[in-house]
């Protein structure tokens, strides 16, 4: 590796400066002093900068540049002109037309077309994207389709709580942006811990909605000092006390303002907050990783402004748990009560059932319950108007993807006309598909493992297994349309 070289891997996705130095050196003589106020280098940038080009830079006094028959060899290391597809603006517009619907109860808001072009335009200007792997942790905007389309090099992952958002990207891209399905609260996917240089994120405009994106976000960063946060933030002006409260979050998380970029963001809705946001570009210190893994995720926090998970909302009251218990106990099981946490496995002995309360429910925590639960019987507390129970195609769906593992039954109105339950008891010996079963009842482990185990025991074809992109992935990480793909895989195998 070159010493120049050597000097833009040192500064990972920060080599905008460096490269447009290297534009400037290569068009001609620059005072040093001016080279370092338009490249807005710091000075010892500079000078390494300076001394990794060698015997090809050429100094009249303080002024430099590099030598003219030296400059075209340095032609693949200048900035490069962010360009855009011909009508990439008319094909976001249509795009987010045809995007699933937003969900007021997960605080969705749509950005306008202009406001995904632009995130895409200013981070490619900004960072080396070529060389980035960027997350996004939620993205019902589609900024990463923008992202993809202005840079198709970039390593780009989203990670959402939407089953329908992942599977309208994964059609859009064409399997180019990797997915994975995370609720926040519960915990972030051990394939995108660890795994980005800059985070973008729209997290709730709440103060613990925003640390807990910020928090996790953090939790994404390789290197958390030399990474980025991207957040999207709004307040009235009527209220700065919220805005300092979440403001205070961030900092308390280790954070720094790097900057602050003000309406940034226009929102088709919103008009609270002037349907605009400011875009925080935020630095970690060298304690926010720490900070970060701490945070308020273990308490799972109310994060949103409406619907079941709001910060006004409360649990289920004490009849319709006690009516759960009742249920999940009828034959004489000893029951086991736990919440919506499919972080880790829960295991129930026999003669025992499980109890779970999903009354917060948005949608797609049932089907991780039953794939995290390993029970004979498990009995689970949903909203009557569940997204899987509202009509006889939802529930074949949800009996489809569930069927060798649990047969279900459908309690709708139980115990009373706002909840219902799923009655979920285990698939007998020598019913259905052996192979699906044993993956589905290790949803913890990795996939390559626990397919490549599976159809080893069972007879499957050998090489049949999990796609490359997501082979590293816990089952309960998966995207619902990649779960029924992989049941069907497993199931002719």
């Amino acid at each position: 590796m070159s010493s120049l070289d050597e000097v833009l891997a040192a500064h990972g996705v920060h080599t905008r400066p460096l490269r447009h130095a290297i534009t400037l050196l290569c068009e001609g003589w620059h005072e040093f002093d001016a080279l370092v106020r338009e490249a807005a280098l710091p000075r010892r940038s500079a000078e390494e900068l300076i001394e990794a080009l060698g015997a090809d830079v050429e100094c009249a006094g303080t002024a430099v540049r590099i030598r003219p028959g030296a400059a075209a060899r340095y032609a693949a290391q200048r900035a490069g002109r962010v360009t855009e597809p011909p009508d990439l603006l008319a094909e976001l517009t249509r795009r987010i037309e045809e995007v699933p619907p937003p969900l007021p109860a997960l605080d969705h808001v749509q950005a306008t077309p202009e406001t995904v072009l632009r995130r895409a335009t200013w981070l490619a200007e900004r960072y080396d994207l070529e060389t980035a792997r960027l997350v996004f942790v939620g993205d019902h905007d589609l900024t990463s389709l923008a992202v993809r389309a202005v840079c198709p090099g970039a390593d780009l992952t989203v990670v959402d709580v939407d089953d329908r958002v992942l599977a309208y990207l994964d059609r859009l891209s064409g399997r180019t942006i990797r997915t994975v399905f995370a609720d926040l609260r519960f915990s972030l996917p051990l394939t995108v811990a660890g795994h980005a240089d800059l985070v973008f994120s729209d997290p709730p405009y709440t103060p613990d909605g925003m640390a807990l994106f910020a928090g996790r976000a953090l939790e994404c960063l390789a290197d958390p000092v030399r990474g980025r946060l991207l957040l999207a933030y709004g307040y009235s002006a009527r209220h700065p006390a919220l805005g300092g409260q979440v403001q205070r979050e961030l900092l308390g998380l280790g954070l720094t303002f790097e900057a602050i970029l003000p309406g940034f963001h226009r929102y088709l809705g919103a008009q609270a907050i002037g349907s605009a946001a400011d875009l925080y570009v935020c630095q970690p210190t060298a304690r926010a990783r720490r900070k970060g893994k701490q945070g308020k995720h273990g308490g799972r926090p109310a994060i949103y402004t409406h619907g079941p998970q709001s910060v006004e909302a409360g649990a289920a009251g004490r009849s319709p748990l006690a009516a759960l218990r009742d249920i999940a106990a009828d034959g004489g099981r000893v029951v086991e009560e736990t919440g919506p946490d499919w972080s880790g496995p829960v295991q129930a002995g026999p003669g025992s059932a499980v109890a779970v309360d999903l009354t917060a429910d948005p949608g797609p925590w049932l089907v991780r319950a039953l794939l995290a639960v390993n029970a004979e019987r498990v009995a689970l507390l949903v909203p009557n108007a569940h997204p899987d129970l509202g009509d006889a195609a939802a529930q074949a769906a949800l009996r489809e993807l569930i069927e060798d593992k649990y047969r279900l039954r459908l309690l709708r109105s139980t115990p009373d006309s706002k909840h219902a339950v799923v009655v979920a008891d285990a698939v007998p010996a020598g019913q259905g598909s052996p192979a699906v079963r044993a993956v589905w009842r290790r949803a913890h482990g990795r996939l390559a493992n626990t397919v490549r185990a599976a159809l080893a025991e069972h007879g499957g074809t050998p090489t049949a297994g999990p796609d490359a992109d997501v082979a590293d992935h816990r089952l309960v990480d998966l995207p619902r349309h990649r779960l029924l793909e992989l049941r069907n895989l497993l199931a002719g195998a």
